[in-house]
């Protein structure tokens, strides 16, 4: 099959970032599915991988965290799916990844694609699906009231990737008010469009632009991005007993100014699940079983704003380049080989 990896760490415009290779077809074992790619999408984690992982000796990491496809192969404690069958997945840290003709993938955390969307507007959906749905949902418990807080959720970063789920998420599945960040104009416009109620501007102190709304103190926040930079203003910014949600744990500095406010911290990793094998780990396909119900309802839409091209390493490395600029709107998608 062909794929594509990297031997070493490099930056995006060294000459071997990413190389094309043929491997020997991938042979399904226990509860796996073989799936073969028909699209795939990028995501930070996948620039933070190729830049800083180093393969074993003589081995080729092949990266890729979303994908869409279609069964041809299962093993043989496989159930949930019949060969032919269209899925889509995130897949894990741990394996071998989407930029391969051909990937191996537990049917625990595998979804049924929306049957309205392609196979590249379903790439762009699980890996951030997935994060914004267990953050919302499992880890800020959005539904639960911080006493004495206006009903209101604050999403920093809202045009990014997972930012463009949790703001469409949090408008349709809550009542909460939906506040989301952007810096740009044409972000600021894409996240209305998504359904934020408000639009305030994270490049400039938020906390005054939040009083601003006359909303109250909200009791929620989802930074997805920079924490170390927006920490500080998102203390000032919350309610007493209000609750945080990260998912980039680079920087963040000490519990101070948290201890204060008696304001709760959540993590979220959405790869947790598949790298321990948890005992619930099947979440992860009902959840994109219910993304695709969603989809297919017409209350979420992809967020997939650029097919980029054929799944190659030039392409790849395009993407990348473009990614790492920090200023994509929605999702970067690959089609076809």
């Amino acid at each position: 099959m062909r794929a594509i990896g990297f031997k070493a760490p490099h930056p995006i415009d060294h000459p071997e970032a990413f190389i094309e290779l043929n491997l020997p077809n991938p042979v399904p074992t226990g509860r796996d599915l073989l799936v073969r790619v028909e699209a795939v999408s990028v995501n930070p984690v996948d620039f933070k991988q190729r830049r800083s992982a180093t393969p074993p000796a003589g081995e080729t990491r092949i990266l890729g965290f979303d994908a869409a496809g279609v069964v041809v192969g299962k093993g043989p404690d496989a159930s949930l799916y019949e060969i032919g069958d269209p899925v889509y997945y995130a897949g894990s840290l741990n394996r071998s990844g989407s930029n391969a003709e051909l990937q191996l993938v537990d049917e625990r955390i595998v979804g049924r694609k929306p049957n309205s969307l392609d196979f590249a507007s379903a790439a762009a959906l699980p890996l951030t699906a997935i994060t914004a749905w267990e953050m919302l949902f499992e880890r800020l418990d959005v539904r639960r009231p911080v006493p004495g807080a206006a009903p209101t959720i604050l999403i920093v970063g809202g045009a990014g990737g997972v930012g463009s789920i949790a703001v469409q998420l949090a408008r349709q599945l809550t009542d909460l008010t939906v506040i989301a960040t952007a810096s740009r104009p044409e972000t600021a416009d894409w996240v209305r469009d998504l359904g934020a109620h408000h639009v305030i501007d994270h490049s400039k102190p938020m906390a005054p632009q939040i009083a601003a709304l006359g909303l109250g103190q909200p009791g929620l926040a989802f930074a997805t991005n920079q924490p170390d930079r927006h920490l500080y203003d998102l203390v000032e910014l919350l309610a007493p007993q209000g609750r945080i949600g990260f998912i980039d744990g680079v920087g963040v500095p000490n519990g101070g100014p948290l201890l204060m406010k008696a304001i709760a911290v959540h993590w979220e990793l959405m790869f947790t699940r598949p790298m321990f094998g948890t005992a619930d780990m099947i979440e992860q396909k009902h959840l994109l079983d219910e993304i695709s119900r969603l989809v297919d309802a017409g209350t979420l839409r992809s967020t997939a704003t650029e097919t980029v091209g054929k799944i190659s390493a030039e392409n790849l490395i395009r993407a990348h380049a473009q990614l790492e600029t920090g200023t994509t709107r929605g999702k970067l998608v690959l089609s076809g080989w």
